[in-house]
């Protein structure tokens, strides 16, 4: 699915990487609903003892984004360790009101098992090369988000396709603002910093509304720890023009959320994909809000992903 060379980028919110307070949760998303974002991405794909929100919450919250004009997706978790992991996500794929996106690939099985004839693919599945999308394409995929990792000019590569193309290929998505999930392990790093296990994990993770920082020997910010999930300590920032980002066949651009300033960030984007502000202003912009971290967007350019490109060229 092409973008049109005249068309915007929509604008999708990625799911929440962190574990909010409830009544935290339902402000990020009340404010969403009165936003410019085009898609909002729910569900708990991070750690499954975060369970305060449950299928049956996660689809409510789903029907009031629709019904104020947003598409909504359902997301699987990341990390599949167990039985009762597998229950939930059987739960998922049963319910019939909202497509999904896988969030790996044990997912897309049962996704077939159902039936579903459209789903997303989820920055965590391993689809590095054209033929990979292709065949998952096969499979009913109609959206992907590039993994976070991609520079731009291989993203295009992948996604963009030419006439001699049969087959559609999917609506493609670019990691475009927040702290660039690295890792996932069985362990919880979090739960580890405090001198616990994960089963008795005290729910340390609601201490830190953006995670964790890991500070090098010097004392600088080099990762930061979100319970089962290792990112980066700075925060991406893909500030691109419209016409570049079609030019790299790139329809849409997925922003994470974050504790502070969220709202402001999704108004820039939306006054940068209809070039009401250029980058430069974007940024400047972005710089003065209370970000948990520094600018970054070293991935996109081919760079180490701490490195700020696209910084060093604006005053």
């Amino acid at each position: 699915m092409q973008p049109s060379m005249n068309a915007l980028p929509q604008l999708c919110v990625a799911p929440l990487q962190y574990w909010w307070p409830r009544e935290q949760v339902q402000s990020l998303y009340e404010d969403l609903a009165d936003s410019a974002v085009d898609t909002v991405v729910l569900g708990e794909v991070v750690c499954s003892r975060r369970h305060e929100w449950k299928l049956a919450d996660w689809l409510a919250l789903g029907r009031a984004l629709r019904s104020a004009g947003k598409q909504v997706l359902l997301a699987t978790p990341t990390l599949v360790m167990g039985e009762a992991d597998l229950r939930d996500i059987r739960a998922i794929v049963q319910q019939q009101e909202f497509a999904l996106e896988a969030g790996d690939a044990s997912v897309l099985g049962l996704l077939l098992q159902a039936g579903a004839r459209s789903f997303s693919l989820g920055p965590h599945l391993n689809i590095y090369n054209r033929q990979a999308l292709r065949e998952h394409v096969a499979l009913g995929a109609t959206r992907w988000c590039a993994p976070a990792e991609l520079p731009l000019a291989t993203v295009a590569s992948i996604g963009w396709g030419d006439a001699s193309d049969e087959q559609p290929m999917p609506l493609v998505e670019a990691w475009a603002f927040g702290r660039l999930p690295l890792a996932f392990s069985a362990r919880c790093f979090t739960a580890r910093h405090y001198g616990l296990n994960k089963d008795h994990c005290a729910f340390r993770c609601l201490e830190h509304a953006d995670g964790l920082a890991v500070r090098s020997g010097d004392g600088s910010d080099f990762l930061c720890l979100n319970g089962t999930q290792v990112q980066s300590a700075g925060v991406h920032a893909l500030l691109e023009p419209p016409q570049r980002l079609r030019q790299a066949g790139i329809g849409s651009l997925r922003l994470a959320p974050c504790s502070r300033g969220f709202a402001q960030v999704v108004s820039l984007f939306d006054a940068l994909r209809r070039e009401a502000l250029d980058a430069q202003q974007a940024q400047q912009a972005l710089r003065e809000l209370d970000l948990p971290g520094d600018l970054i967007d070293g991935f996109a350019h081919a760079r180490p992903g701490m490195q700020a490109v696209a910084a060093r060229a604006l005053p």
